[in-house]
């Protein structure tokens, strides 16, 4: 396989085949997704799941088969405009399950199913079945709504995925095909134009590494600088060709991102999941052609995004209209959007700004992101999915009133624009690519994974992890070699106020007191990681240990939704109160400013092992009448509160993340 390694040094290679992992906590969502979540897709993309929106997605591929090798087909294309997006995330998945544990027969029907692929791909290379069974004429004529780009970008990342997965080469060799075409349309044919919804980007790039092929490079610069230098192209664009998918506003410009050339834009505007995919391809193009003008751009738009425009759960996204953001520290609790999707691809954005600068903020929004917004985007059995994840539900209102249709109560079995499940599930199965990096002979440790990490071939070491993450905050990492010098980094993660890590049982850091003098001249601290730098020897031992205390969370002034509010976080999760917890109502609940917020016992049986949070509060009890001068009656109560990732596991009930202090 061939990979290239960016100017800034960062080996760009998979770590996804080196990292057996054995944590209890995300390797039960492993072993979750690819027991029952995968089957359970791959059963809804063939429309075999009772009560389910309809997904005829691989039905789709059938069909655009027919029509090439027939001249017609039976039935008629079905589904959103991006439907073969749905198939491309579930074979990434797969793929990436396939790594963890091999399965024949799956592997079998993903061979059926990549053949079907290429039966429906024209012999220009051309790949995408709603032009090819519904609009026969019309393609490459509508890059603002049709998402062919997006559709081609996500089954070229299924193809690489499947290529270093199993070796095989069908699936790429498909995407070179349709690589190519593209290349020849917009590069060689010179057409105008750039993605209406960014992914393909990011994907050639992946694409480049895969092949080797600097075309795909060239190909992702080429869509990259081009985006909203025209700013009308999609109006011209619209006044040419006649027809529409769902009528869009192509003046919307900020929609599309496509307002401003990408080095001039400053604030993420428009569709949370555009913005981001288009973010991640910027960063993984300026770390790999050393672009720092495109660099500086991601960090201005990363800090408006975490600084300005995300939810404390890692959510993005204010506004179910365009899915979108909105205006800085606009971020209601009960209207929210944060789109699992979203999430999905901040964590993407995260990995790439590591490239470029490798701060623990990247991590830390990564993990925050993770083991909230996006663990929250699947119910605990792995059979029913958030699109939209909210702060805030009340039933009758959430999911029901004209303003909160979006915000739905309970998870659905599926959805016509069914983007999220699969994309939930091939970022579960590809998580060591985000929880480990490699830097020449440097290891980054960024998120807290038991496991064992090979790294034999590059530095001469296993390490081996043990945690019970993220409800403990011991991490130990052991070493087996048979001696290799290397550098050990460990992110120290900013939420944590008081750490300490041992090397061997001696103090090597504290929070307080820095490095240690024994070790000024192995060790340092870099922006938020402690680099250690020795001749390791067998079991060598480095313990993590980050204190885990509940902690009143306070959004900015200027957040106008929590004001005279609090959130509590421990660790790295975000708790919520739930009606189920605190008889039926926790709009009536308040947490006391001076009472104690108590940590409880882990309780294995509680929606699938939680550590729950009690915290003093109050319950204000008010009168029937909608406005009353009768003050409240306010009695002391202790409120349970559980992760935020768990709730809506137990039935219609309300959920509330920012509570009154009082």
């Amino acid at each position: 396989m061939l990979y290239s390694t960016g100017k800034r040094g960062f080996s760009m290679s998979s770590l996804l085949k080196k990292f057996r992992l054995t944590d209890e906590f995300l390797g039960a969502y492993e072993k979750l997704v690819i027991e029952q979540v995968i089957p359970y897709q791959e059963k809804a993309l063939n429309d075999e799941i009772e009560d389910a929106e309809k997904s005829h997605a691989i039905e789709n591929f059938r069909m655009a088969a027919q029509m090439l090798e027939k001249g017609s087909c039976e039935g008629e294309f079905y589904g959103m405009v991006f439907q073969d997006s749905d198939v491309a995330k579930w074979l990434e998945a797969a793929a990436y399950s396939l790594v963890h544990k091999p399965d024949q027969e799956l592997e079998q029907r993903m061979d059926d199913l990549i053949a079907l692929i290429g039966r429906a791909q024209h012999k220009d290379g051309y790949l995408n079945t709603y032009f090819t069974v519904k609009e026969k004429d019309r393609r490459w004529t509508d890059l603002q709504e049709a998402h062919e780009l997006y559709c081609a970008g996500h089954m070229m990342e299924a193809a690489v995925a499947y290529y270093e997965a199993t070796g095989k080469n069908s699936l790429l060799e498909i995407m070179k095909r349709m690589g190519d075409h593209i290349y020849q349309h917009f590069i060689t044919e010179k057409a105008e134009g750039y993605p209406g919804h960014p992914e393909v980007e990011l994907a050639l790039m992946r694409m480049y590494r895969a092949t080797g092929d600097k075309r795909y490079q060239k190909l992702a610069a080429h869509f990259i600088n081009a985006r909203g230098v025209d700013s009308d192209y999609f109006k011209k664009e619209s006044d040419n060709r006649g027809w529409t998918v769902w009528n869009m506003n192509p003046d919307d410009k900020e929609y599309a991102q496509n307002h401003l050339p990408v080095r001039e834009q400053k604030e993420a505007v428009g569709h949370a999941v555009r913005a981001v995919y288009l973010y991640t391809g910027m960063a993984d193009l300026a770390a790999e052609t050393d672009d720092q003008s495109l660099a500086d751009a991601c960090k201005v738009l990363w800090e408006n995004i975490t600084q300005k425009r995300m939810y404390i759960t890692g959510g993005i996204g204010s506004t179910c209209i365009g899915e979108a953001f909105t205006k800085d520290y606009n971020l209601p609790n009960d209207t929210v959007y944060a789109e699992t999707c979203a999430s999905i691809g901040l964590m993407f954005f995260a990995a790439k700004m590591r490239e470029l600068d490798m701060d623990r903020k990247y991590s830390d929004v990564m993990e925050q992101a993770l083991y909230n917004t996006v663990l929250a985007g699947m119910q605990l059995d792995g059979k029913r999915f958030f699109y939209v994840n909210p702060l805030e539900v009340i039933p009758g209102i959430s999911g029901e009133a004209v303003t909160h249709k979006h915000d739905l109560p309970q998870r659905p079995k599926w959805f016509g624009c069914a983007c999220c499940p699969p994309n939930v599930a091939r970022t579960l199965t590809s998580i060591a690519d985000y929880a480990w990096g490699e830097q020449e002979r440097t290891i980054y440790s960024h998120l807290f994974i038991g496991g064992e990490l090979d790294r034999t071939e590059s530095c001469g070491v296993k390490i081996e992890v043990e945690t019970k993450y993220p409800y403990d905050g011991k991490v130990s990492y052991r070493m087996h070699t048979e001696g290799s010098r290397f550098t050990f980094a460990v992110r120290l993660p900013e939420w944590c106020r008081n750490e300490s890590i041992l090397f061997n049982g001696k103090e090597v850091y504290t929070t307080q007191k820095g490095v240690s003098q024994d070790f000024r001249n192995a060790a340092k601290e870099e922006k938020g990681y402690l680099y250690l730098t020795m001749d390791f020897k067998e079991n060598d031992i480095l313990v993590c240990d980050m204190e885990m205390n509940p902690k009143r969370i306070y959004a900015n002034s200027n957040v106008a939704s929590d004001s005279g509010m609090t959130a509590i976080m421990r660790g790295p999760l975000v708790y919520c109160a739930e009606g189920v917890d605190n008889d039926g109502n926790v709009l009536e609940l308040s947490i006391s400013e001076d009472g104690e917020i108590r940590t409880g016992s882990y309780e294995k049986e509680l929606l699938s092992g939680i550590v729950p949070i009690k915290a003093q509060g109050y319950r204000r009890k008010t009168t029937d009448a909608l406005y009353s001068d009768e003050k409240p009656v306010r009695e002391e109560v202790t409120i349970t509160m559980i992760p935020y990732y768990a709730w809506g596991n137990r039935g219609l009930t309300q959920m509330r993340v920012w509570m009154p202090e009082r």
